[in-house]
């Protein structure tokens, strides 16, 4: 475990070229074990998730050529031979369930542990990536081992699922896109990384309506063919650091931003006196931001920020707007519609002397704009929590630390080099 070592209350300011999406190369990356043809992936971020992966591929037969200084990939799974796996899926990689639909293709049968469930944030069931799997052809055994079976190909099927599930609808586009038909899925998780899997797929000859929307319709082909796909820019670090900026008094610069993806989040961002700036598809954040939360027309209700799935502010980035909140004079109430976990570190908040009402698991309110001291805290494994304890160490004159940070690596492969470069005196140890 390494911790953050921060010395703040310096405004940190410049230009930050962001990494390629976590959550856009981890789905990608299973998909193309749909393929023989030889994928090359670029702007692929560094990260440990994306090793696993690869190092699995490598296992089994695939032929990888990661270029990390390039940030290139190339990859032929004509290789790839499953019987090496004796029909059981590899365990201890947070991606493991993007490879149900993949490997069933390739392998017709996968086993894991029944007991694979849970994380940080709350208990993530896999019975909806079952449901989607056992409605495209795939017989599922439940056990002590959890066995799934596909006797041929997957069929088209119609499936519409209890909540919008971003991994679930991966797993569904990846069996149908070689299903036998079509298939239709209802409530469809539509955020930015599920449209880039889907773009992707699309650009190897997958036939997929409706991105971006949530009903997506499949036609199964026989095939799909490799290419040159480029790994789009992480929007969640592009709000980590124009929130950086904000919260610390600098000015900074964010290219290849995004800014179709931004409209909601530009209005949370106002919500909390932060005004975004655009030149072309460089996003700007000026200095000395004004930090004082919106009152909202009806006064008798408090501001809020909603977080849930797209098309709702994203629930990953609401801590990085916490962080914002414990800063900005008044009072704001934060509503996490998903995970039950999403603020139990806000005792590790309150040691910088931030001020924070949890109502219950899923809202709390924050009361801005009170004297902060630095601290020693301890980050859970929850990437943007770890990150949000930065931004308040960083705005705060004096040494703090954040133990057990490298949850953070998971996502922003060159976090602290980064902040180096806007002027933060910031290290690992």
């Amino acid at each position: 475990m390494a911790d953050l070592i921060i010395h703040g209350g310096k405004p940190l300011s410049g230009t930050i070229t962001p990494s390629g999406n976590k959550n856009s190369i981890l789905p990608i990356l299973c998909a193309t074990l749909l393929t023989d043809a030889k994928v090359t992936l670029l702007n692929v971020p560094n990260i440990t998730d994306v090793e696993k992966l690869v190092t699995f591929f490598s296992g089994q037969g695939s032929n990888i050529t990661w270029n990390r200084a390039t940030n290139r990939l190339d990859l032929d799974h004509s290789g790839f031979d499953a019987k090496g796996l004796n029909g059981e899926l590899p365990v201890g990689m947070r991606s493991a369930v993007l490879l149900f639909a993949p490997l069933l293709q390739r392998m017709r049968k996968i086993s894991i542990p029944s007991d694979a469930k849970g994380c940080s944030l709350g208990i993530r069931e896999i019975d909806p990536h079952l449901e989607i799997l056992e409605k495209l052809g795939a017989i599922i055994s439940r056990g002590d081992t959890l066995t799934m079976r596909l006797k041929k190909n997957f069929h088209g099927g119609r499936h519409w699922p209890d909540y919008m599930s971003v991994t679930a609808t991966e797993n569904f586009v990846m069996a149908a896109v070689l299903a036998d038909g079509e298939s239709v899925l209802l409530n469809a998780a539509s955020e930015p990384h599920v449209q880039d899997v889907c773009e992707v797929l699309v650009a190897m000859g997958a036939k997929i309506a409706g991105l971006g929307t949530s009903q997506l319709t499949v036609t199964g082909v026989k095939s799909l063919k490799g290419g040159t796909f480029t790994i789009n820019t992480d929007h969640h670090e592009v709000v980590t650091f124009l929130a950086l900026g904000a919260i610390t008094g600098g000015e900074v610069k964010v290219k290849n931003s995004l800014p179709q993806h931004f409209d909601l989040i530009n209005r949370s961002f106002a919500k909390l006196g932060v005004k975004i700036d655009y030149q072309g598809d460089t996003a700007l954040v000026r200095k000395n931001q004004k930090l004082v939360v919106e009152e909202p027309f009806t006064t008798n209700l408090l501001p809020k920020i909603e977080a849930a799935p797209w098309p709702y502010f994203p629930v990953d980035l609401l801590p990085v707007m916490i962080a914002l909140g414990v800063r900005s004079k008044g009072a704001v109430m934060f509503w996490n519609k998903v995970y039950e976990g999403g603020f139990t570190w806000m005792s590790e908040l309150s040691k910088f002397g931030a001020h924070v009402v949890v109502s219950d698991p899923h809202r709390i309110t924050v009361f801005g704009a009170k004297p902060l001291r630095a601290a020693t805290v301890e980050a859970p494994y929850i990437i943007r929590a770890a990150v949000a304890l930065y931004m308040v160490a960083a705005s705060i004159e004096g040494k703090s630390v954040v133990k057990n940070a490298d949850t953070i690596k998971r996502a922003h492969p060159n976090f602290v080099e980064n902040l180096r470069s806007l002027g933060a005196e910031v290290e690992w140890k």
